[in-house]
């Protein structure tokens, strides 16, 4: 979608130096960019690359001098750079249409405004908001429900019962409300334990492909408002995940644990059952969370098994040196 300039500064309340006039359709790289881009940059070192694109707009964090290109000033360039792309990438809405080969039941509520791709299946008692879009091979299963303007991608599986939010993305391949790994030993085999319980997805949360969630065992799973989830993370069973946290890819939640609001959850971590994660907690790739840990708000912790990030550094530098110790170790030992 095609915005001027001038448009551009109102949206995101910036002081605009330059042609108002000017028509953004695009966002890019400085290098990829083209006259119609907008380009953006938040450090004196990338201003060369900003000169030299051919890009006419950019976004600018104030005191950056910068001559030929109509400016945004704002204090947070990439935040807004964010928000623009949002707004010119905008799409307009698909517009009601069910595919001939699709599968929608009866009951099935389906409200206006909604697109439902090739060979998707909604089962009965299903509700789908206001101009959702249902790509295509999607299953939904009995008594799900989708809010308003939803998007699911191709392939997403919503087990019976799960409950998506407003504005919720999942992406290809994503399966929501899977029973959770749960399971008693006795009289020589595994029991499966009850895996009745329910999922629930906040407004505006985002899921990654491939990325699985299970319902709760007795209870619900719940993930918040805002949630970011990245490709290939698994959610277990009675999982609680506050509002506007992000977890990376391959990261694994075990039963019954709880991440707090505004947490950062990095690359590979894997949080063992019963774990607390309190607000703004973050964990470093690969972090391993033991049984039962709690992590204070706002803490920063790494290794495994996780640690305060300024006691783990300590202990990496002796990491790094045991070759060395230990050399220094057998000659004293020698010398006894």
């Amino acid at each position: 979608m095609t915005r001027t300039l001038g448009e551009l500064a109102q949206f995101l309340g910036a002081r605009l130096e330059g042609d108002a006039l000017i028509e953004v359709n695009g966002v890019a790289s400085p290098e990829r960019a083209g006259p119609g881009d907008l380009i953006y940059c938040d450090s004196p070192r990338h201003l060369d690359r900003v000169v030299s694109s051919a890009a006419r707009a950019v976004i600018l964090s104030p005191g950056s001098e910068l001559a030929g290109k109509s400016v945004l000033r704002v204090r947070e360039p990439k935040l807004a750079f964010a928000k623009a792309a949002v707004w010119i990438l905008e799409k307009p809405a698909a517009g009601a249409s069910v595919h001939p080969t699709a599968v929608v039941s009866s009951t099935a509520r389906v409200a206006a405004g909604v697109s439902i791709g090739p060979y998707a299946v909604i089962e009965d008692e299903c509700r789908v908001g206001a101009n959702s879009i249902i790509e295509a091979f999607c299953f939904i299963g009995s008594g799900a429900q989708l809010g308003e303007s939803c998007r699911l991608h191709p392939r997403v599986t919503l087990y019976p019962g799960a409950h998506l939010g407003n504005r919720v993305e999942v992406h290809s391949g994503a399966v929501i409300g899977s029973d959770g790994f749960g399971y008693v030993y006795g009289e020589g085999r595994h029991w499966k334990f009850p895996q009745i319980g329910s999922v629930e997805i906040g407004d505006d949360v985002e899921i990654g492909a491939n990325a699985t969630i299970d319902r709760g065992s007795l209870d619900v799973t719940r993930v918040a408002t805002g949630v970011k989830i990245d490709n290939l993370v698994q959610i277990a069973h009675n999982v609680q995940i506050g509002e506007h946290s992000v977890i990376a890819a391959q990261t694994g939640v075990s039963g019954s644990s709880s991440i707090g609001a505004r947490c950062v959850v990095a690359g590979q971590v894997g949080i063992a059952d019963h774990c607390r994660i309190e607000d703004g907690a973050t964990l470093g790739a690969q972090a391993g969370i033991p049984s039962g840990k709690t992590v204070r708000s706002g803490q920063t912790v790494w290794g495994t098994p996780a640690r305060p990030l300024d006691r783990f550094k300590e202990q990496y530098a002796y990491f790094a040196r045991l070759p060395e110790l230990a050399e220094r170790l057998r000659k004293l030992e020698e010398r006894e």
